[in-house]
């Protein structure tokens, strides 16, 4: 192999790796920028939990915690914009809804589960700008 061809090959080899490099980072923020921010649920001593979190347009959060059948726990959130909300858990397949509203803004209630499951509390922001939430659990 001539000195042409060799330092063809190696720009070529350094082109590879450097587009190799871009799509590997490109197809990282694609995943992150897909899913859900999960938020663990940390119960202080006196049995409560609250978080403000920041939702990007288009994304969603939930706080899960597996509650016992009889757990009451209280909750209640506020955003400055309207958010899907939905306090769920799955049984096999099927996913079932204690709780599901749309847009709203503002909201609490009591869960009192009625079997031992992992609860999700959901927020998804539909809308065209980041918004942030306001969310408190209170074990009961």
């Amino acid at each position: 192999m001539d000195r042409l061809q060799s330092g063809t090959a190696a720009a070529y080899s350094e082109q590879m790796k450097t587009l190799t490099l871009t799509l590997a980072v490109t197809a990282l923020a694609l995943c992150e920028s897909a899913t859900a921010q999960m938020i663990p649920i940390d119960w202080d001593a006196s049995g409560q939990f609250s978080k403000e979190v920041a939702i990007a347009p288009g994304k969603f959060v939930e706080a899960c915690e597996k509650l016992p059948k009889g757990a009451k726990v209280a909750w209640s959130f506020d955003a400055p914009t309207p958010l899907d909300f939905n306090i769920h858990f799955h049984e096999g397949k099927q996913v079932r809804f204690p709780a599901k509203k749309n847009q709203v803004a503002k909201d609490g209630g009591t869960l009192n589960p009625k079997v031992e499951q992992d609860y999700c509390w959901m927020w998804t922001n539909k809308g065209t700008s980041e918004t942030t939430l306001r969310m408190k659990l209170v074990k009961g």
